[in-house]
């Protein structure tokens, strides 16, 4: 098995340990989703029977068989709230997270490529410079804080976003900053003069030689930064009104609706998975070496 199998199996029972920690800890939470959905004047025969019909009557290493059982089958329950299948809800508002998370991460790449690789080429020049001040005001401003300032510059003085909505950023100045610090470091190896020397371009040994050396830290970072995209999507989304799986995550908590709460922790660490996973494969396309 190679290195990257090896690293994969060890995600397994990665999951499954947070998704058992999610489990107890949803059910620590004071108050009771039975009492939420029917009110404080409900009588206790109603309560009991809805108790019954949810399950939640069973003890709770009972109702943990019965979780993992249904998550081998695929089946992650229904949702208290919504009335429906946890995967039918999820699906719904997975597109949302995924746009939202795609959209800023690209962004964030294909501004801080190019300008990262600029500022390491013309090394302490006025581009240089610009890059770094740049990425440090990114780097020092809070997200809470950037949000709000971009939507009134964009919604209500230009006009040109949604306040809030799916309809509707400061990742790119960290991966300037690392684009810049690898092109630096790979730019002064032996083989790059060795490649000039022989009389091969400029571009040619910037776009065939450093660069695909120095991607592989900056494959890392962008890995990272999309797992704290997803995390940070339960902020971003409530904040902004996206409708989505962070989103999702809130209502579940407030309701005190378990198999949703399970459901979107489950989603979000399979995409960190799936993101380990493609950042690896991503490796091995870059340098072979690593398959090992």
């Amino acid at each position: 098995m190679t290195g990257i199998g090896r690293r994969q199996l060890l995600l397994v029972p990665t999951v499954l340990g947070v998704l058992t920690l999610v489990f107890f800890l949803v059910h620590l939470i004071p108050g009771d989703p039975v009492e939420l959905m029917l009110g404080e004047t409900a009588s206790r025969a109603d309560l009991g029977q809805l108790r019954a019909d949810l399950g939640l009557d069973r003890p709770l290493g009972e109702q943990y068989a019965r979780f993992l059982g249904g998550l081998a089958r695929g089946d992650l329950g229904r949702s208290f709230f919504y009335r429906k299948p946890v995967l039918a809800v999820i699906g719904g508002a997975l597109p949302a997270t995924a746009l939202l998370a795609g959209a800023a991460m690209a962004v964030a790449v294909l501004v801080a490529l190019p300008v990262g690789i600029l500022a390491a080429i013309r090394r302490d020049r006025l581009s240089d410079r610009l890059a770094l001040v740049g990425s440090l005001v990114g780097v020092s401003m809070p997200n809470f804080w950037l949000g709000p300032m971009l939507i009134i510059l964009f919604s209500f003085r230009l006009g040109w976003l949604p306040v809030s909505g799916r309809e509707g950023a400061a990742l790119s100045a960290i991966l300037v900053r690392m684009t810049r610090a690898s092109m630096l470091d790979v730019l002064g190896e032996d083989y790059l003069r060795t490649a000039r020397a022989k009389g091969v371009g400029r571009g040619a040994v910037i776009a065939r030689h450093a660069l695909r050396n120095a991607l592989l830290p900056v494959v890392t970072i962008v890995g990272l930064q999309f797992g704290a995209l997803l995390s940070g999507a339960v902020i971003t989304e409530n904040v902004f009104a996206w409708p989505g799986v962070g989103t999702l995550l809130v209502q579940g908590i407030t309701a005190r609706d378990y198999p949703l709460v399970q459901g979107c922790v489950l989603v979000i660490a399979l995409c960190y998975v799936a993101v380990n996973f493609l950042t690896d494969a991503l490796y091995m396309l870059i340098d072979p070496r690593v398959r090992n």
